[in-house]
């Protein structure tokens, strides 16, 4: 056993462990920490892999920028975790399936029913981020566009879910918007032009009872 496979397991049981911590602790801050320490050892396991480029995109990206994002409204919003557990038992079956079809899977490829080869060492001049960038935007360029419009449409949705439900939420209608003419947001007032020397003599009686009050007042 060579000392890359005892990390390789060494960090396989870390990430295993953080998994099931994340989704069986109740506290949701405690859960997105959980799954900042998976992101960790699956980007060491990465590493492990010679692929060094996704390692540090997982760390920057969705340690760095998305976690912090995620823990930000976490602990901002006010969120009642008995309300979010009130339909655990409906979707339990779903899920244990799924759960027993992922279980099998691994069961498989750790027991090598599935059979994979070993890939080669790269040489020392090789870069795995240019491969991947020639892969990715040559022969998976179609699910590359794809998968960022269904996370265009995800963000959105979620806009407008958290949005909907509360009273004090200003929106406009677009079908309303549009339908807008000026003659319904523009009234023109004609109003008599006044001179500067009738403003003044306006003015004065006003300040002149203003000082008889005053002075009735003192009285």
């Amino acid at each position: 056993m060579t000392f890359e496979l005892i990390l390789f397991y060494i960090f396989g049981a870390i990430l295993l462990g953080a998994a099931l911590a994340m989704i069986s602790v109740r506290n949701p801050v405690h859960a997105a920490l959980f799954l900042v320490l998976a992101f960790f050892t699956a980007a060491a396991i990465w590493l492990l892999l010679e692929a060094e480029f996704l390692a540090i995109v997982l760390v920057l990206v969705y340690v760095g920028a998305v976690m912090v994002l995620f823990l930000f409204v976490v602990m901002m919003l006010d969120i009642n975790i008995a309300r979010l557990r009130e339909g655990f038992a409906e979707f339990l079956p779903a899920g244990l399936v799924v759960a027993a079809a992922m279980a099998t899977v691994l069961t498989l490829v750790i027991t090598r029913f599935i059979t994979m080869e070993v890939p080669e060492r790269a040489a020392a001049d090789y870069s795995n981020t240019a491969e991947l960038g020639a892969i990715l935007y040559t022969e998976y360029v179609y699910p590359f566009e794809i998968a960022a419009v269904i996370l265009l449409v995800a963000i959105i949705a979620a806009i407008s879910l958290t949005m909907r439900r509360r009273p004090d939420t200003k929106y406009v209608d677009p079908a309303t918007q549009v339908k807008v003419r000026r003659e319904g947001r523009v009234r023109l007032v004609s109003m008599e032009s006044v001179s500067r020397d009738v403003q003044k003599n306006k003015s004065r009686p006003s300040k002149s009872r203003n000082d008889e009050s005053a002075q009735d007042k003192n009285k």
